[in-house]
Parts: structure tokens; C-alpha cells; sequence
């Protein structure tokens, strides 16, 4: 289990999917059930349009368009609202909050940390994922990087998110299961920097090495509660 100095932390920022919720939902509607609906409604094999779909991801990955909706239907010559969030509602099944998730929430806001959620999620996908998670009846801040234009890999968000929640890097944590966003974050000097090793229920574990890696947050609940904030802090 990671050492985190709790009393070093005041503001706690988290993704969203394979941080909070799991990862099942997006990697199978992605890797999977899209291009097997797109072969079913073009008339091609499944094969061809997955591989049509990689080289589709390929070319934006890490871009705000690679997280935007409206790029997507576009993209494939879907109707956003009448094709393109039906196929997304139609494994909406899948979208779960991880299991050590609300326990992890309840015991940061207790310790009366500033929680903020900064996904690179549309804002369509966010409120299908509050729709069926309930996940903001238990964080009160949450952002969509799309309102800035930028994602999480990029330098400007971190300066644009600062400019906007006001935290201080040095006494900030940031939860992520993506590692390039993590390089990110500590490029931009946020000092505490947790990764999750399992954001798939459905996958092996990674065993990350580049950063501090967490499997279960109940195990971090003790020292959340332990370590007290300093009040009195430059």
C-alpha cells in the first residue's frame, strides 16, 4: 500500500472512469460494442470495423476529440441524440462505481478535504454515468475538461483547473489510472500522485512501477481519518 502524507494534502482531485467508476463499461463500448453495432448497421465484417475503429482512435488519441461526442458522431455519420447515445445507453448496464469508491469518498469528505472530480468525459457521457451511478450525490465539484477545450494531458488545462478550483500543487493529490495524464499532472508540480492498477474489474492488474499504485482504497481509510489537516499551513 502506497504512503501518502495525509497531513500534506488539502485538495483531492480524481478521474472519473477507472479511478471512481469502473473501466468494463468504456472499454467494451469502445473496443467492442461499437464497431460490432457500426458493422451491423454498414453491412461490413466486425473485424474490419475494428480495425477502421483503431486507426480512427489512433489518429486523435490524448485530444479532446478523442473524449468529445459530437466528434465521434460526426466522425461516423451518427445522429448524436437518435443513434449515437442509444448505442452508448445500450451497455449502460456496465456502468458501476468501483466497489471501494464510496467508502473512499465518505472518508474524504469527512476529513474535510476539497474533493473535486476533473474528468475528460463529454459532458453527455458525464451525465449518463451520473444518471446511473448516483456519483454526484457524493462529490459536489465536478468538472469536464471540455469546458476548457483542453484535456488532462495537456499543460493548459492544469493551468486553466488551477485558475479555476485554486489549489495549491504542493498540498494537492491526484488519483488517475491513465499514466500519461500522471506525467502530466506532475509536470505541472502537483506533488502527490496516485495511480490505480486496476481500473477493469474485468482485467489483470498492472503492477505500475512509474508511480505510487493503489488496488483498494478501504486500505488507505485508516490513515485518511488518522491524519488531520494542518490548519495553520503556509
Amino acid at each position: 500500500m502506497p504512503f501518502l502524507p495525509w497531513n500534506e494534502i488539502d485538495t483531492v482531485l480524481l478521474d472519473m472512469d477507472g479511478t471512481l467508476l469502473d473501466l468494463h463499461y468504456d472499454n467494451q463500448f469502445w473496443l467492442h460494442h461499437l464497431p460490432k453495432r457500426l458493422a451491423e448497421l454498414r453491412g461490413i465484417s466486425e473485424a474490419q470495423s475494428q480495425e477502421e475503429m483503431a486507426k480512427r482512435y489512433e489518429s486523435v488519441f490524448g485530444q479532446i476529440q478523442w473524449y468529445c461526442l459530437e466528434y465521434w458522431a460526426e466522425s461516423l455519420a451518427l445522429d448524436l441524440h437518435n443513434e449515437f447515445m442509444p448505442l452508448k445507453r445500450e451497455l449502460a448496464h456496465l456502468l458501476t462505481l468501483r466497489d471501494d469508491t464510496i467508502p473512499f469518498l465518505e472518508a474524504l469528505h469527512a476529513s474535510g478535504r476539497n474533493v473535486v472530480l476533473v474528468t475528460n468525459a463529454h459532458p453527455g457521457s458525464l451525465a449518463l454515468k451520473l444518471e446511473f451511478t448516483q456519483l454526484d450525490d457524493h462529490i459536489d465539484n465536478l468538472i469536464s475538461t471540455h469546458e476548457f477545450g483542453v484535456t488532462k494531458e495537456s499543460q493548459s488545462l492544469w493551468q486553466k483547473l488551477q485558475a479555476r478550483v485554486k489549489f495549491n500543487p504542493e498540498r494537492t493529490l491526484f488519483v488517475d489510472d491513465s499514466l500519461p495524464i500522471l506525467a502530466a499532472a506532475k509536470e505541472f508540480g502537483i506533488k502527490h500522485l496516485l495511480a490505480v492498477d486496476n481500473p477493469d474489474s474485468t482485467l489483470p492488474h498492472r503492477n505500475i512501477t512509474e508511480f505510487p499504485a493503489v488496488t483498494d482504497y478501504r486500505l488507505m481509510l485508516d490513515d485518511i481519518r488518522q491524519h488531520a489537516i494542518e490548519k495553520n499551513h503556509d
